[in-house]
């Protein structure tokens, strides 16, 4: 489906342990930091090296967008081959 209308906007983010990983890919996932203007249970797509290269904790700033899946919920999405700068 996704989300034609929605821009790409600068984003702080950061790395996590959910407690369960239930439906999820890999241990260590990525959410929006508090006071961004998402719910920090939002999903961030980004690139992989985020959480393969850093500590979790660490935080990022990322231009990502709101985006949905048929069938599924809504992410956040940053495209993977843009930079991504750590802030931590």
């Amino acid at each position: 489906m996704g989300k034609p209308e929605e821009d790409y906007v600068w984003i702080v983010v950061e790395s996590y342990r959910p407690i369960s990983t239930a439906g999820k890919h890999g241990p260590i996932h990525v959410r929006p930091a508090p006071d961004q203007g998402h719910d920090q249970r939002l999903q961030v797509r980004c690139p992989r090296e985020m959480v393969r290269n850093y500590r979790v904790g660490t935080r990022f700033r990322i231009r990502a967008k709101l985006t949905d899946k048929e069938g599924g919920g809504e992410f956040l999405s940053a495209p993977h081959q843009w930079p991504f700068f750590p802030i931590d």
